[in-house]
């Protein structure tokens, strides 16, 4: 089959290169020269494990195509996939602008029936806009469909040539068959092709996120309450999460959600359901949990420190909100930085992949970004583990408490077993570890 795909940033370049792995000959569309150009050298512009492979063989076999002309990506294509950034305003509400704006340039150019999917995480009612917008200036006749998508930044390759299930929303039959064919590769194994109308499947990704992000916000909760009461999380989780009702599955705590999807979708389903005056109590509950667990390391290291901690020498071992990505977008990494900073801390930094990424947000100079980890403990009054990366893991802890001015660990993450610690003669601190 041939589709396009409009809007080549995390989600459409791996939604792309996924639909050419199975075969499909994919047309990519930015408005961005440079980034075109570069994946044209091959050149990727996003980190995420596996991707730099499978784009670089299909640009090989010339499955996929890169183009900055919309017209390219309309013309001869069936399917029409919108991947385009949907940013929040100041209000929460999801930025429709792009998508939008996208719809009415692809109306001028259908010369047939396409389907036109929105994969882009949309507000309620985002479909009957898009089709509103394409009516305007086209006569031919199409479809539209809400397919939202559900990847895991580290491991989206996997995510979306296996996915759990694939979530369709869409009133039209003749819509309904062209995706059921497109996606039958990816569900050979059982896994469901949801169908549903394109309002459900619209609220169904803000709500799978927001459902996560809750899990996340409570076990944060308890474990600030294990703390005080003296029990391990680490216990409890599992005590929890051995219930087949419950699940293992986001119940670990730490220093809170980041990301480009969490904070931004659970504001947009905020903004929407006060839109229609409906109270959503938790979610709001939720959001202000998450900002509050980003400073709970902070307090920790203050308490630690007696409340003086200006002039201390800290380092930080990880800055991406979740390993396997160099994105830094709402990173816990970043409001706890800055809060060391604003407490008159200095800061040595180190992560495998995201330097480049937070240096962006807090320039070289501010804090001092190292390649090597163990270079950054180098006179460090203490140690702080913000991002599970897995080489953080088994450390040398004899390296560590030679570099450092004193052997105080802060995990972030809960990574190191408490009473390992004490053995090695660490001064330790998780979360909610009693």
């Amino acid at each position: 089959m041939k589709i396009s795909v409009i809007g080549i940033g995390y989600v459409g370049l791996v939604v792309a290169a996924g639909f050419a792995e199975n075969g499909n000959h994919v047309v990519c569309v930015d408005n961005d020269l440079n980034k075109i150009d570069a994946l044209k050298s091959g050149i990727i512009p996003i980190y995420e494990p596996g991707l730099d492979e499978i784009v670089k063989s299909n640009v090989r076999d010339g499955r996929l195509v890169f183009t900055t002309d919309i017209r390219e990506g309309v013309l001869g294509c069936e399917v029409i996939f919108l991947a385009l950034p949907t940013p929040p305003n100041e209000d929460g509400s999801a930025d429709l602008s792009y998508v939008l704006q996208t719809a009415e340039e692809i109306g001028k150019h259908i010369d047939s029936y396409k389907v036109i999917v929105n994969k882009s995480t949309v507000p309620v009612g985002t479909s009957d806009k898009v089709r509103e917008v394409i009516s305007r200036t086209c006569s031919q006749e199409f479809d539209v469909v809400s397919n939202p998508e559900f990847l895991k930044e580290g491991t989206a390759v996997n995510d979306f040539l296996m996915p759990d299930r694939i979530v369709v929303g869409a009133s039209s039959k003749k819509a309904i068959d062209l995706m059921q064919e497109l996606y039958a590769p990816f569900i050979r194994t059982g896994n469901p092709l949801l169908i549903m109308s394109e309002r459900s499947s619209e609220l169904t990704k803000y709500a799978s996120n927001s459902f996560l992000a809750t899990k996340i916000s409570f076990m944060n909760e308890i474990a600030n309450l294990c703390d005080e009461v003296g029990a391990d999380v680490d216990s409890v989780r599992i005590g929890m999460g051995t219930d087949a009702r419950i699940g293992m599955k986001f119940l670990f705590p730490g220093v809170g959600y980041g990301g480009s999807c969490f904070p931004k979708d659970v504001k947009a389903l905020i903004k929407t359901s006060s839109e229609r005056q409906v109270e959503l109590s938790i979610l709001k509950k939720v959001e202000e949990v998450n900002e509050k667990q980003k400073n709970v390391i902070v307090n920790k290291i203050i308490k630690h420190f007696n409340g003086d901690i200006n002039g201390k020498t800290i380092a930080l071992w990880g800055l991406a909100f979740k390993p396997k990505t160099d994105d830094v977008r709402e990173a816990p990494s970043i409001v706890i930085v800055n809060e060391l900073l604003k407490l008159g801390c200095k800061i040595k930094a180190h992560d495998p992949i995201a330097i480049d990424s937070m240096k962006k947000v807090i320039n070289d100079g501010i804090i001092e970004y190292y390649e090597k980890n163990y270079d950054a403990l180098d006179g460090a009054d203490a140690l702080v583990i913000i991002t599970e990366w897995n080489e953080f893991r088994r450390p040398d802890f004899h390296e560590i408490k030679k570099r450092m001015n004193a052997p105080v660990v802060f995990d972030g993450r809960n990574i190191y077993n408490p009473s390992k610690m004490k053995e090695y003669g660490f001064v330790y601190y998780g979360i909610g570890r009693g």
